[in-house]
């Protein structure tokens, strides 16, 4: 396995969007297959979320100051996903909007991706090394082991409420 940061994103990417296609082919009234992908959605979104707000975009704006901006856009982002999820976790795949919120999420988590990998993936891989990038994906890889899975636990909610105070 790769530890080069970028790669490690771009795989989680792909991981979303699979899961995205299965939520969106799943049918009308297949609740409870969505409501299995909206669990496996929202553990995979929030350890993703945590591990680019603790580690890369911090460090892509220690040492790329030139996007800060881009990495504050980030974090808005992030935030709106956080706020959804929250609302979903406590969701039952019945209630009459719950497909609605989870379609907002994923146009909104689809268009950040491709954001990402179009624009800033390739400005970070320009500004940073090899080296640098692997140390940022290793760090990466040991926070997924102990990322919080679930939006309620408290490193996930102290993520939404920096964004707030922030």
């Amino acid at each position: 396995m790769s530890t080069d940061a970028i790669v490690i994103l771009r795989d989680d990417h792909k991981e979303m969007r699979r899961l995205f296609r299965e939520f969106t082919a799943a049918g009308e009234n297949a609740n409870a297959k969505k409501g299995e992908l909206a669990t496996k959605i929202i553990e995979a979104l929030t350890v993703h979320t945590y591990i680019e707000n603790e580690t890369m975009y911090p460090e892509v704006r220690r040492l790329l100051p030139d996007l800060e901006d881009d990495v504050l856009e980030s974090y808005e982002e992030h935030h709106v996903a956080d706020v959804l999820v929250m609302e979903l976790a406590a969701m039952d795949p019945t209630h009459e909007r719950f497909t609605a919120k989870m379609t907002v999420l994923i146009e909104n988590v689809t268009h950040h991706m491709d954001e990402e990998e179009q624009d800033w993936f390739p400005k970070v891989r320009a500004g940073l090394g090899r080296k640098q990038l692997a140390e940022l994906g290793e760090r990466m890889l040991e926070q997924k082991k102990t990322a919080p899975r679930s939006p309620t636990q408290p490193s996930a909610l102290k993520k939404t409420v920096d964004a707030i105070i922030a």
